[in-house]
């Protein structure tokens, strides 16, 4: 079932498309989208998977929602984990809705289910979108504008993205792979955080609690939940300064 079919279209020209948990389709004007818990929302637009297709969709199991999350590219992959890195963020959802508008002339309605609704812990909302500055046409500008000036009326930030730094995303997805809470073990925790109370060398500080074998995995794991901070625009080395307070 559609709810909202048959009624004016509001006064900005907006309207939001999502699913339910149970499956049902709504369609509201954007004024009323503020208040939908679009990060818990299903994927309104299903993920292709065909022989021969260039991008690479999957899955990227999420801290922040401690589940599944797709996505349909690496591009797509690499800033979902990013999204999942940031303290900020409280949850994320994969296309999780369409936004309907009309163009100037109204004769032509337009449709976009851009790539990520991410909820801050403010309460704030972010509209994502992935694309490659280099494929970036016509069409797809006037619809990632459109979206921009969507998120404007409701109080969202829109972000339109194209390939991270490389260094950072390489450094965060290797902090990724210590993201699962099985690699929190409170009183290995507790030591690194007296041990790297004053900046010190990754490596040291990690010797300086016990085994690295044993410890390493609480140390990167921390890293990724940030309550320890490296810098991460260099790569990660066995003598990052590592602290307990913001670098500077």
């Amino acid at each position: 079932m559609v709810i909202g079919d048959g009624v004016d279209p509001p006064a900005d020209g907006f309207e939001i498309g999502y699913l339910t948990p149970d499956g049902a389709q709504v369609r509201v004007p954007l004024t009323d989208a503020w208040s939908v818990r679009l990060e818990s929302a299903p994927p309104a637009r299903s993920f292709a998977s065909y022989k021969g297709q260039r991008h690479f969709p999957g899955r990227w199991w999420t801290a922040t929602e401690e589940g599944h999350v797709g996505y349909e590219s690496w591009l797509e992959r690499d800033h979902l984990m990013l999204l999942d890195f940031d303290p900020a963020i409280i949850g994320i959802a994969s296309q999780p809705f369409w936004l309907f508008w009309s163009t100037e002339d109204r004769r032509k309605g337009r449709s976009h289910a851009p790539d990520y609704f991410a909820r801050k812990a403010d309460g704030s909302g972010v509209v994502v979108d992935c694309r490659p500055a280099e494929r970036r046409k016509p069409r797809d500008l006037a619809a990632f504008e459109a979206t921009r000036k969507a998120c404007g009326l409701v109080g969202w930030e829109y972000r339109l993205v194209g390939a991270p730094d490389s260094i950072v995303t390489a450094n965060v997805r290797w902090l990724g792979g210590y993201r699962h809470p099985r690699h929190s073990l409170p009183e290995i925790a507790t030591a690194l955080g007296d041990a790297f109370h004053s900046p010190r060398g990754l490596l040291a500080g990690a010797e300086a609690v016990g085994d690295p074998i044993a410890v390493l995995p609480v140390l990167f794991h921390l890293l990724w939940r940030q309550e320890l901070v490296v810098d991460l625009s260099v790569p990660l080395h066995q003598a990052a300064i590592v602290s307990r307070t913001p670098l500077t």
